[in-house]
């Protein structure tokens, strides 16, 4: 077997306001030290035959902060936690979504270490603004660099020192991971060994978006897991491009990973190579009504 392929075709979808209210407020800001929380209350319930339908509802509450430590250093921060509201109360699912610290260097580029999203969501998040049924098979939590993931060292760069308005550069270094860090037999998608990662993108002054995004990591699931395919590195590579103005949002990417994606029931498969194609448009109505149109090949 050398691949791994799924068809989706994603449904129009209309977005209403009220089924997904999202704030966000500054609670400090003086003498050079900023706060702000922002939260969001995710009511949906989805209806089909499908075993994952139903509630599922959610509250997401996170807060970021910034501190300056001279004229060009500022230190920075955020937290982000998200609770599942459609079990019994002594069921519910939490998460730490995101957990980072980091300072900024007005002309030099910024650092930060904690648990971040990976380079691939630089290029893949293009896609996630739909509510459902965007990329799952490439783009989730806790695999490699693809999406959020936790020892994650980034640096980043914009406008190249100065020299190149629009042309953002992110380097990533994840560190070696088992499940919570300990020793004992984990699940495929939470194992990763040390690995590099890179993403390009070029923003033009007109609403266009374009780059791509590669990282590369030492595979340790070989002895844990069936393998389909037993690559010594997990490689992930994409490319996209976004154009968002004048109520228009229109977003393409195409993504191609190697031992990376975890399949089956209990994740204890890794695909050999997959595939990934995705286009998605929307349109925000003035008074708020925001249609979906996605289309997705895996």
């Amino acid at each position: 077997m050398s691949s791994m392929k799924i068809r989706r075709i994603a449904l129009l979808m209309l977005v209403f306001p009220v089924t997904n209210i999202a704030n966000a407020a500054e609670i400090y800001n003086q003498d050079g030290n900023k706060l702000d929380l922002y939260g969001k209350i995710d009511v949906r319930n989805h209806i089909g035959k499908s075993k994952s339908g139903g509630d599922d509802s959610k509250v997401r509450i996170g807060i970021k902060g910034s501190t300056e430590i001279s004229d060009n250093l500022t230190g920075f921060g955020q937290f982000e936690w998200e609770t599942m509201v459609n079990k019994t109360e002594d069921n519910n699912i939490d998460k730490n979504r995101l957990a980072y610290v980091g300072i900024n260097h007005k002309y030099l580029g910024s650092i930060d270490y904690g648990r971040n999203y990976g380079v691939l969501y630089h290029i893949d998040g293009w896609i996630d603004v739909l509510p459902i049924f965007w990329d799952d098979g490439i783009s989730m939590p806790d695999n490699y660099m693809n999406d959020r993931n936790r020892n994650l060292l980034t640096y980043r760069n914009n406008n190249l020192f100065g020299y190149i308005d629009g042309l953002n550069i992110a380097l990533q270094y994840q560190g070696k991971n088992t499940d919570n860090n300990k020793s004992g037999v984990s699940t495929a998608k939470q194992n990763n060994g040390d690995g590099y990662g890179l993403s390009v993108i070029y923003n033009t002054d007109f609403g266009l978006n374009f780059g791509g995004s590669y990282s590369n990591s030492h595979n340790v699931n070989n002895d844990t897991v069936n393998y389909y395919a037993n690559g010594k590195r997990a490689e992930t590579w994409s490319i996209g491009a976004k154009y968002n103005a004048n109520n228009v949002y229109l977003a393409s990417t195409y993504i191609e990973t190697r031992n990376t994606t975890p399949f089956g029931s209990t994740n204890t498969n890794i695909a050999p190579k997959t595939e990934t194609f995705e286009i998605v448009t929307q349109y925000t109505f003035d008074y708020g009504l925001k249609p979906s149109l996605a289309y997705i090949l895996d």
